[in-house]
């Protein structure tokens, strides 16, 4: 897995975890099944990104690979999340600004990378 791929991994589960905490009230950083649920769907997406290292923030990628419902869910969790992240792991928050600044391709590029890397993995 690349390095941007992990630290996504990592702020993704970061983020799920302050969440779960605050709003389900599990104590040690344990997640309830729904935020379990989101956040292995959340790695199964990441793992299936067609951009890998190159990838935006999913709110800035033109391919929205998350189901409708999941992606509300993960909005909902990252609007809650995100501003505390800069006091809770700074660094990666501080990362997931400034990848968010990144150039994204064009729909069209970004059409066929995605054709490209979902005809190599036979998944449609």
């Amino acid at each position: 897995m690349h390095r941007r791929m992990e630290r996504e991994r990592k702020t993704i589960a970061a983020m799920s975890k302050i969440y779960c905490r605050d709003y389900h009230g599990l104590p040690d950083g344990n997640l309830c099944p729904s935020c379990q649920e989101l956040l292995n769907y959340a790695y199964f997406r990441l793992e299936k990104c067609p951009y890998q290292e190159k990838k935006p923030t999913c709110a800035n990628c033109p391919i929205h690979c998350y189901k409708p419902e999941m992606r509300e869910r993960v909005r909902a969790m990252m609007r809650y999340a995100g501003p505390r992240m800069l006091l809770r792991h700074p660094i990666l928050a501080v990362a997931h600004l400034l990848d968010g600044r990144k150039k994204v391709l064009p729909p069209g590029k970004a059409e066929s990378v995605s054709k490209r890397v979902l005809d190599k993995t036979n998944i449609r």
